[in-house]
């Protein structure tokens, strides 16, 4: 089986993935888990990360991403790259058609601890639904891709590659953490999220090389 193939079938499958699981939130499979979750890491977690789980959350934004995308498409310079920009809005697609589609309300204002006084214009559009996170799919999009990139890029030797590979996935994982402990989206929706940008990377993946 040939890479592309490969990287098909896997996103495929996560893409799958994605969509039962989406079945299983609007059906409310995961609300006890949901709270439970939310309670403990705010409750273990200490208050002085509320300013760097914040400043964190920004780098997951719409605006962020897109402009980091298009410095990695811009190194890249290939033409077929435009491809990776069509998958990057189709995420906003599926993104929007669950959150008016999914009956899947936020957490309460009581769990909010985002405490930085600025918001992106996108932060300010509330469809109604806190699933997927839109934050966590955008944040797996570009790590896949980046990792693609890292992993075709000569110049660096494999120790160096572990590094980098080891910083994204530590990026990935307190950005995980970050939105369920900052209020703004329940385990499921992180999950969800992350699923949908799994799965959309890999097949933007297939246009990068």
């Amino acid at each position: 089986m040939s890479k592309n193939s490969k990287l098909l079938l896997i996103g495929s499958i996560v893409f799958l993935c994605f969509i039962g699981f989406t079945f299983l939130v609007h059906k409310d499979v995961f609300t006890q888990i949901d709270f439970n979750t939310t309670v403990k890491l705010q409750n273990n977690i200490p208050r002085f990360f509320d300013t760097p789980f914040s400043l964190l959350s920004l780098l997951g934004s719409f605006e962020i991403v897109s402009v980091l995308l298009l410095i990695l498409l811009a190194i890249i310079r290939k033409l077929n790259t435009i491809f990776i920009l069509l998958f990057f809005g189709l995420i906003h697609v599926f993104e929007f058609i669950c959150k008016a589609f999914v009956t899947h309300p936020g957490p309460p204002f009581l769990f909010s601890r985002y405490n930085i006084g600025f918001n992106f214009p996108t932060s300010y559009i509330q469809p109604g639904s806190s699933y997927p996170s839109g934050h966590l799919a955008r944040t797996l999009f570009l790590s896949i891709i980046f990792i693609f990139v890292v992993c075709h890029f000569k110049k660096l030797s494999k120790p160096q590659k572990q590094i980098i590979y080891t910083l994204i996935i530590v990026f990935d994982i307190l950005m995980f953490i970050s939105r369920i402990y900052l209020g703004e989206h329940w385990l499921s929706d992180v999950i969800g999220g992350s699923l949908l940008g799994a799965a959309i990377g890999l097949f933007s993946a297939l246009f990068l090389f």
